[in-house]
């Protein structure tokens, strides 16, 4: 893995149906970056890392969208707008064929956390959080980052509660999926 290819991500292969900005596409490719550098340190399966690959590929893919049309996919008229994009690249993914439940779980609950993730979950809730390209908190996300690997779940209990006091500082409302993803690491 290079400093390159950290800040710029590899190539994507996003769904024709997506519709994702330059900046997004570059956010995705970092994502997949560090989900497939935590994949191969960890000496995962094939098959497990081509699950982190795609759900890191993939959750994004709708985050350009305009409200009417991710509205009109997921059918959901109560939830702030901006948690629709994951449901909705589900529902997308699964309409074509996509069938592998953890993966469908990860995109859809991407943006406030599932309870009962398995790890291609929680390992992208992580890499959304960690990738290099936020601008905030660089040196302390770069060192969780790093510990992935070594502590998994120490990392994603602590990427919870970050990303939950952050939610509270800027008195953002919590969903009740993510009350209960903390309710369930603590």
């Amino acid at each position: 893995m290079t400093a390159d290819s950290l800040r710029h991500g590899p190539r994507l292969a996003l769904p024709a149906w997506s519709i994702v900005t330059d900046k997004r596409r570059a956010h995705i490719g970092r994502v997949v970056t560090l989900l497939r550098s935590w994949a191969e340190t960890l000496a995962l399966p094939a098959a497990d890392t081509q699950a982190w690959v795609d759900a890191g590929t993939w959750h994004d893919a709708l985050r350009d969208a305009d409200e009417h049309m991710l509205r009109a996919v997921t059918s959901d008229h109560t939830r702030p707008f901006g948690m629709l994009h994951g449901p909705a690249t589900a529902i997308r993914l699964a309409a074509i064929g996509e069938t592998r439940q953890d993966v469908l779980d990860a995109i859809r609950w991407h943006t406030v956390g599932q309870s009962d993730w398995s790890r291609v979950g929680r390992a992208l809730y992580m890499a959304d959080f960690l990738e290099p390209g936020r601008s905030f908190m660089q040196a302390d996300r770069a060192f969780l980052a790093s510990c992935v690997p070594l502590a998994f779940d120490d990392v994603f209990r602590q990427v919870v509660r970050m990303r939950l006091e952050w939610a509270i500082r800027e008195g953002k409302g919590l969903a009740p999926e993510t009350v209960a993803l903390w309710e369930a690491v603590r």
